[in-house]
């Protein structure tokens, strides 16, 4: 028996606490239950994960025995030797990420601040909900603020996941809880009885039930109904509210003769609704009360609709979107008194209920407290800068002043420029400029001691790992140094599948009436599209680029197609531009195929997948699907239909407002301080006077009339005159947004050449080339022209890699941020990322370069399907950063090399899988070779997701004050890196150190990535889904190749059993 402070304990204990076995068990603990969180907290809500799983009792254990198992093995295994230190210093660094978890968990809080622009404040609103009470004898006080976190009921609901976190809710003992205090002699006690997340009040109207005045407030811009009990009072905006009861300062209701009266001890401007009288109810003057009268004071608006209503109020749960706050229902019990509350959660500012028990007043809320800070801040002015010409922002910024009383000074803070002041951090979280005095959202963070243990860790973790990759005596070295060794017995007796990629990437052609095509292919109308389509235009997102791009976007979006019949998508917008009333009635706007139900609404052919523009109108101009539209968009969770409705519906509308010219922004407005843009249609409509404004409106006016003596003689001078004078205009009176003419010219470039779609084939057809070459060099080693013919496809994978990498490098110069800011840009970055460590890591293995080339072509196939948009777009203001090119580029290069880590282990199996007694050894080598180079693969991208996730953490930490906040996305990023840890360890147990098992797990593991990358954004909520119209489904490839992955285990397992091949 060992002794630790002389307490016995087993040695076998401290074996199993100390080995890499329960390290290993550890890894796939975490991982398990971080997912089960994340399904949770889509099904149940965030606060239900965090009571259920992140902040059980539990689940901190995990952590302890991870940081206990962590410091054990660094004796086992010799980590303090000199030659181990890298390893050391990861794992140093991980134990001190834990401990800074700990420290953030358990001492630091957060919370935001509200200011007005002339506001003053010293306190900030706890970000966490408390149940705060006040108890007082009008002589003192006592307060008490406790915080819980509370689950819906789940006895009702059925179902793995729901039992599941039934059986969590019973391990953490519910959601009861019991204050017992007292108060000047009274002991008093507050009981929990009920929870109802989400709450919408319903009143239950009855003869027998007690009297209510049904209250309906807004405080900011959210809507709530509120009933209040006779004898009771109720907490609006720091406005007491009491009816039929006794309040010295607020707002009494009472009846007098079944009258209504209001009695206020503030002024009360008012409106009546059905006649707009306005009027004001003085102070401390009884008055009869309006119906249907607005009331205000400051913030808060109040009606009271209904006059004095009888029954009993019930709380059900509700659509979060509309009813965001919950209700909690608790029991106020002294010696002889109780009375039961019902209190609404507060977001902003604790709303308080008052009782009266045994001549104390209670008074209890639920929601953030005050906390008081050592300063106070003071808004001096918001700053709100929109893209040019749009209402898109492009950052804001609140210029504060801090006073300590002591030495006061000015900053300004924005999303990516925070304030550090006496251990607290402030961070530009949101805004509000709607009414009159614009106000600012800072988010506040008190956690220097967490944050820099925190900082510490990583710091330690990125230099260990960054040096292990290169330390002489690291296993990844010797992992390196052991394929150098091997010999390249690359003996191949399979042949990847192909088929015929060409009915999924052939262009449909439209089906639509023919238009004057032999006009539109002329020579003469293509010439004047190159004029036109270098034009300038800005879109309403206030991007400024060449019409080029705008009709090739117009087109994608309306028709999902990149050229109309035998015409460009330049031609095609410079068609709408000079005649637009003929294309209302050509097919182009496209109808999902299986959508026939609006088909039929429309009155087309159920079998048309292209319709006009005039079939969505009725004879008398009605909008055909106006109701369902509607309809649609008052729903959060919509139908098939619905959601198909309303993506047509986004078609119908650009159709219409090309065709109207609305979209045609090619006029900047001298000296508009927002830089707008406007179309001629603006000008003519909306009665700009400017003379240069009018002046050229009639210029492309006289363009369109031009354009049909042009078509007709050919002469196309004053044609040229038109153009040359507008690009002068353009230039002249927007020449502060306007791109400069060789942004212009690569743009056009990128367009004409489509860089990433043409790659996928390019890819497809040398990848081909490299697997047969390579098949063939099995057979014919010495062979001088296959050698050179491998060699030679190798040489054409690195010259359409170094096109590639000048794709994204145009693509960054052109859109001014780093290309991989959206889910087209990760794309075409992971396809990239994934043949440059492909190029590295299998420069002298031809397979696993084919293959890596051959996966890089089916990730840019899958970047131009439809649902994946290639638009270059603006950055939300919190993504112009710098973390931006640092966090995101490391994650989703990571993915590079476990996509090579699945591919190489599903090639492993079926090399398995073709295993005969005659090629047993030849196989065994290759198997070897191509594992080890999997090794080396997942080690890298394992290094890589670490430091990319926790960079990532230091990017939220400076933008927003959180480095850590169990977002779905950076939680299925730590799932991956506990799932591919413990692939990287399963070498150190001897039961599982199988080549099989590894090869298995490393290609099982990729959907651990591909949950991250892509199941995040289509199956939970979170903060890091693409802003682009809603999720695409799971595609059916995905679940095709995971069947192919099991079939390959199944049969490779089958093999291995059989020949018993050298496996380890």
């Amino acid at each position: 028996m060992l002794k630790i402070k002389n307490f016995p304990i087993n040695a076998r204990l401290i074996r199993i606490l100390f080995s890499i076995k329960l390290t290993t068990v550890l890894f796939l603990l975490f991982g398990t239950v971080m997912a089960i969180a994340t399904f949770i907290e889509n099904s149940y809500g965030t606060q239900s994960a965090q009571a259920l799983i992140y902040h059980a009792w539990w689940f901190q254990i995990i952590f302890v025995v991870f940081v206990l198992n962590f410091i054990g093995n660094i004796k086992r295994y010799g980590l303090l030797k000199k030659g181990n230190l890298s390893t050391l210093a990861f794992h140093l660094g991980f134990i001190l990420i834990i401990i800074g978890a700990g420290v953030t968990h358990f001492f630091s809080y957060e919370g935001v601040m509200i200011i007005k622009e002339g506001e003053r404040k010293s306190f900030m609103q706890s970000e966490k909900a408390y149940v705060s009470i006040i108890v007082d004898n009008q002589l003192n006080k006592k307060e008490i603020n406790e915080h819980f976190l509370f689950v819906p009921d789940m006895s009702k609901k059925t179902g793995a996941l729901s039992y599941c976190a039934s059986f969590l809710d019973w391990v953490r003992g519910g959601n009861d809880f019991t204050i017992n205090s007292s108060f000047d002699g009274t002991p008093f006690s507050i009981e929990y009885v009920d929870y109802v997340p989400n709450a919408k009040i319903e009143f239950a109207k009855s003869n027998r039930g007690k009297k209510h005045i049904h209250i309906v407030e807004t405080s900011g811009t959210i809507r709530s109904d509120h009933y209040v009990g006779a004898g009771e009072t109720l907490s609006l905006d720091q406005i007491d509210f009491s009816f039929e009861g006794e309040i010295i300062h607020g707002i009494s209701l009472y009846e007098i003769d079944k009258v209504l009266f209001i009695n206020s001890a503030y002024p009360l401007p008012y409106t009546v609704m059905d006649t707009k009288k306005n009027g004001v109810v003085k102070s401390n003057v009884e008055t009869p009360l309006l119906s249907r009268a607005l009331y205000s004071f400051d913030n808060l608006k109040f009606i009271i609709p209904d006059g004095i209503v009888s029954g009993e109020i019930e709380y059900v749960s509700d659509d979060p979107e509309y009813y965001p706050s919950d209700m909690l229902k608790l029991n106020i019990l002294t010696p002889h008194e109780n009375s039961m509350l019902m209190i609404m959660q507060s977001a902003r500012e604790a709303r308080f209920q008052t009782k009266q028990l045994e001549g104390l007043n209670f008074s209890v809320a639920y929601g953030p407290k005050q906390i008081p800070l050592p300063f106070s801040i003071k808004l001096e002015d918001f700053k709100l800068e929109h893209y040019p010409g749009s209402n898109s922002p492009k950052s804001f910024t609140s210029k504060v002043l801090v006073d300590d009383k002591k030495s006061p000074f000015t900053f300004s803070i924005s999303s990516n420029n925070v304030l550090d002041y006496k251990g607290y951090r402030f961070f530009q979280a949101s805004y509000n400029d709607a009414g009159t005095v614009k106000e600012t959202l800072l988010s506040v963070n008190h956690d220097w001691l967490g944050t820099w243990l925190s900082y510490a860790g990583y710091a330690l973790l990125f230099f260990g790992l960054i040096a292990m990759l290169f330390a002489p005596n690291s296993h990844f070295q010797q992992q390196r140094k052991r394929l150098k060794r091997m010999t390249n017995k690359q003996a191949m007796l399979f042949f990847i599948f192909f088929t015929s990629f060409s009915n999924l990437f052939g262009q449909e052609s439209l089906h639509s009436q023919k238009l004057n095509m032999s006009s539109l292919s002329s020579e003469l109308f293509i010439a004047s599209t190159k004029r036109f389509e270098r034009l300038v235009i800005q879109d309403d997102e206030g991007r400024m680029k060449p019409i080029n791009t705008f009709g090739s976007e117009l087109l994608r979006k309306i028709s999902k197609k990149n050229q109309f019949q035998e015409i460009s998508s330049s031609q095609f917008i410079h068609s709408i531009f000079l005649t637009p009333k003929v294309w209302e009635n050509v097919e182009i706007i496209y109808i999902k195929k299986e959508n026939t139900k609006l088909r039929r609404k429309l009155g087309v052919p159920i079998n048309q997948k292209y319709v006009r523009l005039s079939d969505f109108f009725t004879v008398d101009k009605s909008y055909k699907l106006e109701k369902d539209v509607t309809k649609a968009y008052k729903k959060k969770i919509r139908t098939k239909y619905e959601q198909s409705v309303l993506d047509v519906d986004r078609r119908v509308a650009l159709m219409y407002l090309v065709i109207r010219g609305d979209l045609f922004s090619l006029l900047p407005i001298k000296n508009n301080k927002e830089n707008k843009w406007i179309s001629a249609w603006e000008v003519s409509e909306r009665g700009y006077e400017a003379k240069d404004l009018v002046e050229m409106e009639l210029l492309i006016s006289s363009y369109k009339l031009y354009a049909i003596e042009w078509m007709e003689t050919g002469d196309t001078q004053k044609i040229d005159n038109i153009f040359s004078k507008l690009e002068a205009f353009q230039k002249n009176n927007g020449a502060r947004v306007r791109p400069s003419d060789r942004k212009i010219e690569l743009e056009l470039f990128y367009n004409k050449y489509d860089i990433f779609k043409n790659l996928f084939w390019q890819y497809l057809l040398v990848s081909v080339a490299l697997f047969i070459v390579v098949f063939v060099q099995i057979f014919v080693k010495k062979s001088k022209i296959v050698n050179g013919f491998v060699k030679m496809m190798k040489g054409a994978v690195v010259l359409l890699f170094i096109y590639h990498t000048f794709g994204l490098i145009l693509r960054w110069y052109i859109s001014e941020h780093a290309p991989w800011s959206n889910g087209y840009e990760s794309m075409i970055y992971v396809a990239w990322a994934s043949l440059l460590f492909g190029i590295i890591i299998g420069r002298k293995s031809g397979l696993t370069l084919a293959a890596t080339t051959f996966v890089t072509s089916i990730i840019l196939m899958v970047a131009h399907w439809n649902w994946m948009d290639p638009t270059i777009g603006n950055l939300q203001p919190v993504l112009d950063s710098y973390w931006l090119m640092i966090h995101v580029a490391i994650i989703i290069a990571s993915y590079g090399p476990f996509i090579i880590g699945m591919i190489l282990g599903m090639i492993n199996l079926m090399l398995f899988s073709l295993t005969r007694e005659s090629n047993k050894e030849r196989m065994n080598a290759i198997i070897k070779e191509l594992t080890l180079i999997s090794q080396l693969s997942l080690t890298i991208g394992l290094v890589m997701l670490t430091i990319g996730n926790f960079l990532g953490g230091i990017w939220a930490n400076e933008s927003w004050g959180r480095y850590w906040g169990w977002d779905p996305k950076e939680t299925w990023a730590l799932i991956s890196i506990m799932v591919y840890a413990f692939i990287i360890h399963l070498r150190l147990i001897p039961k599982l150190r199988s080549n099989l098992i590894f090869n298995s797990a490393a290609a099982l593991a990729f959907s651990s990535i591909l949950m991250t990358y892509l199941g995040v954004n289509h199956l939970l909520s979170g903060l890091h889904s693409y802003a682009a119209g809603k999720s695409a489904p799971i595609p059916i490839e995905i679940w095709t190749w995971f069947t192919l992955v099991i079939l390959l285990i199944l049969f490779a397992t089958i093999k291995q059993n059989k020949y018993n091949l050298s496996d380890n």
